[in-house]
């Protein structure tokens, strides 16, 4: 009877293993821009737990106001914000080329909890910005975008403008994967 429980027991930590082995990384998406030296902590205080090469995938836990906890394979630590490039491409935040966004109005930016602009909605004119959706119990809500007029929305998958954000010019049917569901601060131009 031992060996048939220690034998059902390794049974399911292997199918666990497998599982957790083969499950899909959590976190927001960015890239090292710069080789990361990791710290245990939030600053360069804290004792070093590893490095990441630079123009690597990782994933982004949590960030504060200039660390982020970051993760890549087996690595994971709290490296310096301004070394880490969110989004889809490796792209250092000034490298991108001047777009022409619409901003000033007059317009109005409307968020919709469904696709093609269906579900509850939130709008705001130029100027408007949400720093936390949270405190409007309407985090992580909305899956597309309608602009209306002269202005343009940047969306962000954290509060506070951080993590991951885009800055919408056209109306969206359906946001993309990282914002879709996603959205947690906004801010009209």
């Amino acid at each position: 009877m031992k060996q048939l429980l220690a034998c059902l027991s390794a049974l399911a930590m292997l199918a666990f293993g497998a599982v957790a082995a083969t499950a899909a990384p959590v976190g927001t998406p960015a890239w090292s821009v710069h080789p990361l030296v990791l710290y245990e902590g939030p600053g360069k205080a804290y004792d070093v737990t590893g490095e990441i090469d630079a123009a690597v995938r990782i994933y982004v836990d949590r960030c504060s106001k200039q660390w982020c906890h970051v993760r890549s394979g087996r690595q994971a630590g709290w490296a310096k914000l301004y070394d880490i490039a969110f989004g889809k491409v490796l792209r250092h935040p000034w490298q991108l080329a001047p777009i022409p966004y619409k901003w000033g109005g007059p317009g109005m930016v409307c968020l919709y909890e469904g696709h093609n602009f269906t579900g509850g909605s939130f709008c705001a004119k130029a100027g408007a910005s949400v720093r936390d959706f949270l405190l409007l119990d309407a985090d992580n809500r909305y899956s597309s975008v309608r602009i209306e007029g002269n202005v343009s929305v940047d969306l962000c998958r954290d509060r506070d403008f951080h993590s991951y954000c885009e800055r919408v010019n056209d109306s969206q049917r359906a946001l993309n994967g990282f914002l879709d569901n996603n959205v947690s601060s906004m801010r009209v131009y």
